[in-house]
């Protein structure tokens, strides 16, 4: 039986994201932990997040768990849920805190007052469902298999990946212009939204990641 290990570092969305997979790959132990011997076994890892970048990275810090990631986002499928998509890159706005630098890139936050091209406001934090476009290098990846281009998903954020290289991206949202809400790169797979709030769309996602192989 494989493993999918959901990180345990205080903070997160932890148990609705372990029960979705659990749903979705029945045959597989989902199992959260905080323990770095269970993390270097499993054969996926998963990094949720939720609240404020800065707070989530002194945790994961005090954790313990950063040589045991670092390795995992080496070597096996690993894959980044909401925060934990933000804290891949390497800096971000939200404080002046250094993220895991596993991509490069940063993370922004929406303006204050934001507004759609008409003039109109914007709420801040984009909250609710969006529909998401794949760029024509990221149609083909094993995660987004029986995803149709244009499917929507359940955003709650107010702060963005900025990725240095768009070969990073790997799905797009426009609020109001075109924004990344997923990257990719070898191994590591990473989502903006919340895809255990998203519906059969979600679902198919976190399906795909519990078969992957962490090739594409």
């Amino acid at each position: 039986m494989q493993t999918i290990a959901i990180v345990d570092y205080g903070m997160g969305n932890l148990r609705s994201v372990a029960k979705a997979f659990a749903h979705v790959a029945p045959d597989q132990h989902v199992m959260i932990t905080a323990n770095a011997e269970e993390i270097a076994a499993a054969d996926r890892v998963v990094l949720p997040g939720q609240a404020a970048m800065p707070e989530s990275m002194a945790a994961l810090n005090a954790s313990g768990l950063r040589d045991v990631l670092w390795t995992a986002s080496k070597d096996r499928p690993f894959f980044g849920v909401c925060l934990g998509l933000q804290m891949l890159f390497e800096t971000t706005e939200e404080g002046d805190v250094p993220a895991l630098g596993y991509l490069p890139g940063r993370t922004v936050r929406f303006p204050l007052q934001h507004r759609d091209h008409d003039g109109t406001a914007l709420k801040v934090p984009h909250m609710g469902w969006n529909q998401v476009a794949f760029p024509a290098h990221a149609r083909m990846h094993p995660c987004w298999a029986g995803v149709a281009d244009g499917s929507a998903f359940y955003f709650a954020h107010s702060y963005y990946a900025v990725p240095s290289q768009n070969g990073l991206i790997a799905a797009t949202t426009n609020y109001p212009d075109p924004v990344c809400v997923a990257a990719a790169r070898n191994n590591i797979f990473a989502v903006q939204f919340h895809p255990e709030k998203s519906a059969d769309a979600g679902l198919r996602v976190l399906k795909n990641f519990s078969t992957w192989n962490g090739t594409v």
